[in-house]
């Protein structure tokens, strides 16, 4: 064998076994995080408080509830009353943008928070987009339509890049209203059941499903996946714990959305 020849093969050799050992301590997580309603714990939930708090820790994706004001403003709250989270009272959508600011959304998190107000959908991508300009990593919205128009919708995030990236969860036929007005919007419709699943591929062509904790296995996971469809599961309430991220990932489920952030990473990336 030749001096040549033998160097070549030595060479060849180091660059596989270096390739190995750098791809094992890599870190590539396959998992993505969705922060639910911006959660932290540390601020109140649907604030820009929370928003700022969540995208430093480095998420994927903060889901928010869009809602729309009696003037036409969207607004970022999830349920339709006022009354859990904010000063308020009564439903939301009879109020005007310039009455929802009057209030406080931070109920039941002390002096801290009790000037902080119910974002607008524009501030709250406003902020998202400022972010992505300054950081390698990119943060989108996993939209929860509540009770929003779809042009209107499609509208302000296009305005903030976050159009073409982001999610839109919503029932069947909101779904279809978007995918109108915006024909690559990456839906996300919900899926109960492995029955459901060729009807709302034929209408809907889904970017991913947002699958029920529950219903996940290792079969229904393949098949979704062998149709090019992504899932998105909750991990929330009694689900979010660190044995059912790791159940997640083994299943290798494309997203989990969860009211703790830190210990999804803590668990799964570190």
């Amino acid at each position: 064998m030749s001096k040549t020849f033998r160097c070549i093969l030595v060479l060849i050799f180091s660059v596989v076994v270096l390739g190995k050992i750098s791809a094992q301590n890599s870190i590539e997580p396959n998992i993505k995080i969705s922060a639910h309603r911006g959660n932290t714990l540390a601020a109140p939930e649907n604030t820009l408080a929370t928003f700022r708090k969540v995208l430093a820790l480095g998420v994927e994706f903060i889901e928010i509830d869009v809602r729309t004001s009696s003037d036409n403003a969207l607004i970022i709250l999830h349920d339709g009353n006022l009354d859990r989270t904010t000063s308020g009272l009564g439903p939301i959508k009879n109020l005007t943008l310039k009455e929802i600011k009057k209030l406080s959304a931070g109920k039941g998190y002390g002096e801290e928070f009790s000037k902080e107000q119910i974002p607008t959908l524009e501030e709250t991508a406003k902020l998202i987009h400022q972010w992505n300009k300054k950081h390698a990593q990119k943060t989108f919205i996993y939209v929860d339509c509540k009770q929003v128009a779809a042009q209107p919708l499609i509208d302000l995030l296009k305005k903030y890049k976050l159009a073409e990236e982001s999610v839109f969860y919503g029932n069947d036929a909101f779904l279809m209203e978007l995918k109108q007005v915006y024909p690559q919007a990456k839906l996300l419709p919900a899926l109960k059941n492995k029955e459901e699943i060729a009807a709302k591929v034929q209408n809907l062509q889904p970017y991913a499903f947002d699958v029920s904790w529950p219903a996940l296995n290792k079969s229904l996971v393949d098949e979704i996946h062998s149709k090019g469809i992504r899932i998105f599961s909750d991990l929330l309430g009694p689900f979010d714990q660190t044995t059912n991220y790791t159940k997640a990932k083994e299943l290798k489920i494309d997203l989990i959305q969860t009211d703790h952030v830190q210990l999804v990473k803590e668990t799964l990336f570190n």
